[in-house]
Protein backbone atom coordinates (compact mmCIF):
# COMPACT_ATOMS: atom_id res chain seq x y z
CA UNK A 1 0.00 0.00 0.00
CA UNK A 2 1.37 3.64 -1.16
CA UNK A 3 2.76 5.57 1.75
CA UNK A 4 0.62 8.63 2.48
CA UNK A 5 1.95 11.40 2.82
CA UNK A 6 1.12 14.97 4.66
CA UNK A 7 1.70 17.88 2.65
CA UNK A 8 0.85 20.25 4.99
CA UNK A 9 3.32 18.86 7.72
CA UNK A 10 6.00 18.52 4.54
CA UNK A 11 4.76 22.07 3.69
CA UNK A 12 5.70 23.33 7.38
CA UNK A 13 8.61 21.94 7.34
CA UNK A 14 9.83 23.23 4.05
CA UNK A 15 9.05 26.72 5.40
CA UNK A 16 11.20 26.36 8.60
CA UNK A 17 14.25 25.24 6.39
CA UNK A 18 13.55 28.53 4.34
CA UNK A 19 13.46 30.42 7.65
CA UNK A 20 16.62 28.52 8.98
CA UNK A 21 18.75 29.25 5.75
CA UNK A 22 17.87 32.97 5.67
CA UNK A 23 18.91 33.15 9.69
CA UNK A 24 21.97 31.63 8.76
CA UNK A 25 22.97 33.04 5.05
CA UNK A 26 20.61 35.43 4.12
CA UNK A 27 17.46 35.54 1.36
CA UNK A 28 19.96 34.96 -1.58
CA UNK A 29 21.02 31.09 -0.24
CA UNK A 30 17.38 30.22 -0.48
CA UNK A 31 17.29 27.91 -3.52
CA UNK A 32 15.59 25.06 -4.04
CA UNK A 33 18.43 22.08 -3.59
CA UNK A 34 19.56 23.81 -0.55
CA UNK A 35 16.31 23.82 0.98
CA UNK A 36 15.73 20.73 0.26
CA UNK A 37 18.84 19.66 1.73
CA UNK A 38 17.76 21.23 4.91
CA UNK A 39 14.47 19.99 5.04
CA UNK A 40 16.21 16.56 4.73
CA UNK A 41 13.64 16.20 1.48
CA UNK A 42 14.39 15.05 -2.17
CA UNK A 43 14.07 18.06 -4.89
CA UNK A 44 11.52 16.47 -6.35
CA UNK A 45 9.35 16.59 -2.79
CA UNK A 46 9.97 20.58 -2.63
CA UNK A 47 8.70 20.77 -6.28
CA UNK A 48 5.64 18.90 -5.69
CA UNK A 49 4.66 21.06 -2.52
CA UNK A 50 5.81 24.24 -4.55
CA UNK A 51 5.65 25.18 -8.02
CA UNK A 52 8.21 27.76 -7.66
CA UNK A 53 10.75 29.68 -5.51
CA UNK A 54 8.39 32.57 -5.25
CA UNK A 55 5.14 30.08 -3.85
CA UNK A 56 7.80 28.57 -1.01
CA UNK A 57 8.48 31.97 -0.02
CA UNK A 58 5.26 33.07 -0.08
CA UNK A 59 4.09 29.97 2.16
CA UNK A 60 6.80 31.05 4.55
CA UNK A 61 6.14 34.44 4.73
CA UNK A 62 2.62 33.69 5.45
CA UNK A 63 3.82 31.15 8.25
CA UNK A 64 5.83 33.44 10.10
CA UNK A 65 3.44 36.27 9.77
CA UNK A 66 0.92 34.28 11.56
CA UNK A 67 3.56 32.76 14.27
CA UNK A 68 3.72 37.02 14.95
CA UNK A 69 0.37 37.33 15.60
CA UNK A 70 -0.64 34.33 17.86
CA UNK A 71 2.63 34.93 19.44
CA UNK A 72 1.18 39.13 20.65
CA UNK A 73 -2.71 36.79 21.30
CA UNK A 74 -0.39 34.18 23.39
CA UNK A 75 1.07 37.19 25.85
CA UNK A 76 -2.13 38.67 26.17
CA UNK A 77 -4.09 35.43 27.05
CA UNK A 78 -1.27 34.06 29.48
CA UNK A 79 -2.26 32.90 32.62
CA UNK A 80 -2.63 35.70 34.86
CA UNK A 81 -5.21 37.93 32.66
CA UNK A 82 -6.95 39.79 33.37
CA UNK A 83 -4.55 42.26 33.63
CA UNK A 84 -3.82 45.99 33.35
CA UNK A 85 -4.08 47.39 29.94
CA UNK A 86 -0.29 48.66 30.48
CA UNK A 87 0.68 45.25 31.28
CA UNK A 88 -0.64 44.19 28.06
CA UNK A 89 0.23 46.64 26.18
CA UNK A 90 4.12 45.96 27.35
CA UNK A 91 3.54 42.67 26.57
CA UNK A 92 2.46 42.84 23.32
CA UNK A 93 5.26 45.72 22.03
CA UNK A 94 7.82 42.83 23.00
CA UNK A 95 6.58 40.24 21.13
CA UNK A 96 6.15 42.33 18.00
CA UNK A 97 9.80 44.48 18.63
CA UNK A 98 11.45 40.71 18.12
CA UNK A 99 14.48 42.38 20.14
CA UNK A 100 15.31 39.29 22.31
CA UNK A 101 18.33 37.34 21.97
CA UNK A 102 16.00 34.41 21.72
CA UNK A 103 13.97 36.45 19.13
CA UNK A 104 17.00 36.95 16.65
CA UNK A 105 16.71 34.87 14.25
CA UNK A 106 13.44 35.48 13.51
CA UNK A 107 14.13 39.04 13.67
CA UNK A 108 16.68 38.29 10.40
CA UNK A 109 13.85 36.48 8.69
CA UNK A 110 11.26 39.18 8.96
CA UNK A 111 13.84 41.63 8.05
CA UNK A 112 14.88 39.94 5.38
CA UNK A 113 11.47 39.26 4.06
CA UNK A 114 10.44 43.22 4.38
CA UNK A 115 13.22 44.19 2.01
CA UNK A 116 12.56 41.36 -0.64
CA UNK A 117 8.79 42.52 0.02
CA UNK A 118 9.82 45.66 -1.88
CA UNK A 119 10.31 43.98 -5.21
CA UNK A 120 7.77 41.43 -4.59
CA UNK A 121 3.80 42.36 -4.53
CA UNK A 122 2.60 39.17 -3.49
CA UNK A 123 5.22 39.60 -0.08
CA UNK A 124 3.77 42.89 0.00
CA UNK A 125 0.25 41.88 0.54
CA UNK A 126 0.73 39.53 2.69
CA UNK A 127 2.71 42.23 5.04
CA UNK A 128 0.35 44.84 4.56
CA UNK A 129 -2.41 42.35 5.80
CA UNK A 130 -0.50 41.29 8.88
CA UNK A 131 0.17 45.10 9.54
CA UNK A 132 -3.41 46.02 9.39
CA UNK A 133 -3.82 42.89 11.85
CA UNK A 134 -1.29 44.39 14.19
CA UNK A 135 -2.48 47.75 14.09
CA UNK A 136 -6.18 46.75 14.76
CA UNK A 137 -4.44 44.77 17.86
CA UNK A 138 -3.02 47.71 19.27
CA UNK A 139 -6.51 50.01 18.36
CA UNK A 140 -7.85 47.65 20.80
CA UNK A 141 -5.55 47.92 23.56
CA UNK A 142 -5.56 51.69 23.71
CA UNK A 143 -8.79 51.70 23.48
CA UNK A 144 -9.30 49.64 26.06
CA UNK A 145 -6.47 51.77 28.32
CA UNK A 146 -8.37 54.59 27.59
CA UNK A 147 -11.77 52.58 29.48
CA UNK A 148 -10.01 51.73 32.71
CA UNK A 149 -7.84 55.32 32.58
CA UNK A 150 -4.90 54.15 32.14
CA UNK A 151 -4.49 55.84 29.07
CA UNK A 152 -5.36 60.03 28.53
CA UNK A 153 -9.09 60.14 27.22
CA UNK A 154 -7.54 62.92 24.57
CA UNK A 155 -5.46 59.95 23.10
CA UNK A 156 -5.69 59.22 19.28
CA UNK A 157 -5.75 55.01 19.40
CA UNK A 158 -4.86 55.10 15.42
CA UNK A 159 -2.50 57.40 15.26
CA UNK A 160 -0.52 56.09 18.33
CA UNK A 161 -1.11 52.67 17.31
CA UNK A 162 0.42 53.05 14.28
CA UNK A 163 3.08 54.94 16.01
CA UNK A 164 4.07 52.11 17.90
CA UNK A 165 4.37 49.65 15.33
CA UNK A 166 6.41 51.64 13.74
CA UNK A 167 9.08 52.10 16.49
CA UNK A 168 8.76 48.37 16.79
CA UNK A 169 9.72 47.77 13.48
CA UNK A 170 12.45 49.99 13.26
CA UNK A 171 13.78 48.80 16.79
CA UNK A 172 14.17 45.26 15.38
CA UNK A 173 16.62 46.19 12.64
CA UNK A 174 18.87 48.74 15.05
CA UNK A 175 18.74 45.75 17.26
CA UNK A 176 19.68 43.45 14.86
CA UNK A 177 22.56 46.08 13.24
CA UNK A 178 24.31 46.51 16.72
CA UNK A 179 22.55 50.63 16.97
CA UNK A 180 20.95 49.82 20.20
CA UNK A 181 20.63 46.78 22.58
CA UNK A 182 18.01 44.99 23.51
CA UNK A 183 17.94 46.55 27.00
CA UNK A 184 17.90 50.00 25.79
CA UNK A 185 15.35 48.73 22.83
CA UNK A 186 12.72 47.73 24.97
CA UNK A 187 13.27 50.79 27.39
CA UNK A 188 12.51 52.88 24.39
CA UNK A 189 9.32 51.48 23.63
CA UNK A 190 8.86 51.56 27.65
CA UNK A 191 9.25 55.20 27.79
CA UNK A 192 6.95 55.81 24.63
CA UNK A 193 3.96 53.57 26.57
CA UNK A 194 4.52 55.23 30.08
CA UNK A 195 3.71 59.06 28.28
CA UNK A 196 0.57 57.69 26.96
CA UNK A 197 -1.05 57.52 30.53
CA UNK A 198 -2.61 60.42 32.48
CA UNK A 199 -1.27 62.75 35.02
CA UNK A 200 -0.86 60.65 38.21
CA UNK A 201 -3.80 62.12 40.19
CA UNK A 202 -5.92 60.99 37.16
CA UNK A 203 -5.29 57.26 37.15
CA UNK A 204 -7.32 54.77 38.08
CA UNK A 205 -7.91 51.53 38.79
CA UNK A 206 -7.54 49.24 35.92
CA UNK A 207 -10.83 46.90 35.22
CA UNK A 208 -10.96 43.19 34.01
CA UNK A 209 -10.42 43.42 30.27
CA UNK A 210 -12.47 42.51 27.52
CA UNK A 211 -12.04 39.96 25.04
CA UNK A 212 -9.37 39.98 22.14
CA UNK A 213 -10.24 40.93 18.69
CA UNK A 214 -9.97 37.30 16.72
CA UNK A 215 -8.63 38.92 13.63
CA UNK A 216 -5.46 39.79 15.89
CA UNK A 217 -4.24 36.29 15.45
Amino acid sequence: MPKQVDYEDRRRRIAEAVRTLIARSGMEAVSLRDVAAEASVSMGAVQRCFRTKDEMLLFALEDISARVGERARARIEASGTPRSAATLLDRTLSALALVEPQDRAEAQVWGAFVAHAAVSEPLAAVLRETYAKLHELLVWLLDYGMSTGEFHASLNPTAEARALLAMAEGLTGQVLVGHQTPESATGALRRYAAGLGPPPELESEPVSSPSVPRSAG
